[in-house]
């Protein structure tokens, strides 16, 4: 009868009667980086005080499922001051004690890094790095979602988990972007992620605050590719060119140097036809009118290869000076009349 006598005491008074001590339970060593921090017991002696700081949030955690969450202050913890106890009270009357895991949750403003391999939508393989900013803002959730079901309660583990979430969403959004819109624009492209990450974190607990690509790049053998698509030319056509390429350069090993396209284009003559409207390039300095003629390509006079870049003076393939006529079209240098329009070259 004494103990629960000390036990209704503490209940209303919230304080030591008669010589009692009350058990404090804290989270003493926390660190900026870590998440949670799990109480070792999970037999708490009726009376005992949960102090809960004012960036932390303590969370009872018990048979898969969250009882309720303590938000900042000293509880003396009893039915009559945290009601949700009641689901937890195990003993006989007057040895009154409740079980359950307390789970201490960090609500500040937390780091992770992330880093990795995928592809655009013009199937360009990218290396990205950089660094994402989270707080935990349903501690229950996050509780039920991550924390309880695997029993993760090292930072180390819910650094994976959470990093590994990230990873699969970010690839998911790298895949479904443009390389225009990463490597040309990638502040714009962290505040897209930003947002379209959201939701996703929402859904475990999160608020995920900012992504912040530090560093996006292609292959060697793929910078070409993504100049051509940074100038607006159509991914379909550019792997179109590289397939007529390709296929002409395994013909021109059995056969000599000149019947090597002649084969290619009777092979696939879909592979080097023009490409369609928008994919065609707008004109240089050499250009009277402002825009290469419509359904015209660029295309080198000594290798074959194309779209050549309006206004270039010598061919990205081989290397050979070329110059355009007044209508637009690409001649060879030695040229007097344009091979096209028959326009008199300069």
């Amino acid at each position: 009868m004494v103990l629960n006598k000390i036990g209704k005491g503490i209940g209303k008074a919230g304080s030591k009667i008669s010589g009692f001590q009350p058990k404090f339970i804290e989270w003493k060593d926390a660190t900026p980086n870590d998440i949670v921090w799990r109480y070792p017991e999970e037999v708490i002696p009726w009376g005992s005080v949960v102090v809960v700081k004012e960036w932390e949030r303590a969370v009872f955690y018990r048979d898969g499922k969250v009882y309720g969450v303590l938000g900042s202050g000293r509880h003396v913890l009893d039915t009559q001051n945290v009601p949700f106890l009641q689901g937890l009270v195990e003993g006989v009357y007057g040895e009154s004690i409740f079980r359950a895991i307390i789970i201490f949750v960090n609500m500040n403003r937390l780091q992770g890094k992330f880093g990795g391999r995928s592809q655009t939508v013009e199937l360009i393989p990218v290396t990205f790095h950089g660094v994402y900013y989270y707080r935990v803002v349903d501690p229950a959730l996050f509780v039920n979602k991550v924390v309880g079901p695997d029993e993760r309660f090292t930072r180390e583990e819910l650094d994976d988990y959470i990093r590994s979430y990230f990873m699969t969403k970010l690839m998911a959004f790298i895949s479904e972007s443009s390389i225009k819109d990463l490597y040309a624009k990638a502040a714009e492209a962290s505040k897209r992620a930003s947002m379209v990450l959201r939701k996703a974190f929402e859904e475990i607990g999160l608020m995920l605050e900012d992504v912040q690509f530090e560093g996006i790049d292609v292959p060697p053998e793929y910078r070409e590719r993504m100049f051509w698509i940074l100038q607006g030319t159509t991914p379909a056509y550019l792997v179109q060119q590289e397939t007529a390429r390709k296929f002409a350069e395994a013909i021109e090993k059995t056969q000599a140097g000149g019947a090597a396209i002649g084969a290619g284009v009777v092979a696939i003559p879909w592979a080097l036809q023009p490409p369609p409207p928008q994919a065609q390039q707008v004109g240089g300095a050499g250009v009277a009118a402002g825009v290469t003629p419509v359904g015209y390509v660029a295309r080198c006079p000594y290798c074959g290869q194309a779209p050549i870049p309006s206004g270039a003076k010598f061919c990205p393939y081989c290397g050979k000076q070329i110059k355009w006529c007044p209508n637009g079209h690409v001649a060879p240098v030695e040229a007097n009349f344009c091979p096209v329009c028959g326009s008199k070259l300069g």
